[in-house]
């Protein structure tokens, strides 16, 4: 027997839980589900500097407020993991492994993964010097050289952050400038313990049970190297999670889901919010205004399609 909700929200990053807050406070009976931690990408985050009103939080402190003030309003939270979405007499059915839940409107709010290079030694030393994520493991790096792969605004954040603890962080990028914020590039070229290697990528992670260093190769030369680091940092972009939809819902050529400016799919009672949608700015208050405008027209939906 599903559990009975009028909206069920997928994914409990900064879209889902204003999408939560908004459901809620409309008195519908609402459920969030998220796989991981709650917050998504910005649980990750050291300082959130852009949020307005707030001149800087920790990414996590403001993810356990957000869900604290929805879970204030009646919004329940179900730590599973979406698996499949389907029609069901003029509602939506959402299954996971545990529980399936049947909805009168779903706000997918899946969020995006980090990008992998793909590479040989990647994978097997992910955890061991291979990592997404700065903010978690820079710290076990102390007075070491290691690497950070990427030229945009997390590349530089994290990298900013690595260099707190590391004795030199080069930036291996594959053009010749950075993609980032002018902001946090002044922050990176001034920062001493930064270098920066133009136009090249990384083919290789060099290590047996830890990561030793990164095979390089110039793509304007074609001249390979390698460089000694103990810890490669990743931060090449994202992709949107969203695989289990195909199918179902249109999307573009890189996964987002096509919605229109009320973040409505297309499909009756589906909406689509956050970094999951086309053309999405990727930041955080950007997306919780995406899943605020999704529970608007997620509860007006509701309204106009069943007897209250």
């Amino acid at each position: 027997m599903a559990l009975e909700y009028d909206i069920v929200i997928v994914g409990g990053g900064p879209a889902g839980l204003a999408a939560g807050l908004y459901a809620a406070r409309a008195r519908r009976r609402t459920a969030l589900l998220e796989k991981g931690v709650i917050g998504g990408q910005i649980s990750l985050t050291e300082t959130i500097e852009n949020y307005p009103g707030i001149e800087s939080i920790g990414g996590f402190d403001l993810a356990q407020a957000m869900l604290r003030q929805a879970e204030s309003y009646g919004m329940e939270t179900h730590y599973l993991a979406a698996k499949s979405l389907e029609q069901a007499d003029g509602k939506w059915l959402v299954r996971t492994d545990e529980e399936d839940f049947l909805a009168k409107a779903v706000i997918i709010t899946a969020g995006a993964d980090y990008n992998r290079l793909g590479v040989p030694g990647e994978e097997r030393l992910t955890g061991r010097g291979v990592s997404y994520c700065a903010t978690c493991d820079a710290a076990f790096f102390k007075d070491e050289e290691v690497a950070v792969v990427g030229g945009g605004d997390a590349a530089m954040d994290e990298g900013l952050f690595t260099a707190r603890y590391a004795a030199k962080v080069y930036v291996i990028h594959r053009r010749d400038q950075l993609r980032a914020s002018r902001i946090l590039q002044e922050r990176a070229f001034a920062n001493p313990k930064m270098h920066f290697i133009w136009n090249t990528v990384v083919t290789e992670i060099l290590g047996e049970e830890a990561v030793e260093g990164a095979r390089l190769r110039n793509v304007v030369t074609g001249e390979e190297t390698v460089l000694p680091v103990k810890a490669v940092f990743i931060f090449i972009g994202h992709h949107p999670n969203t695989d289990w939809l195909k199918g179902l819902v249109p999307m573009d050529n890189g996964g987002h889901i096509v919605v229109n400016e009320w973040m409505e799919t297309g499909l009756p009672g589906l909406f689509a919010a956050g970094d999951v949608r086309k053309n999405a700015a990727r930041q955080v208050v950007t997306s919780a205004g995406d899943g605020a405008t999704a529970a608007i027209a997620a509860d007006r939906y509701i309204s106009e399609h069943f007897r209250e």
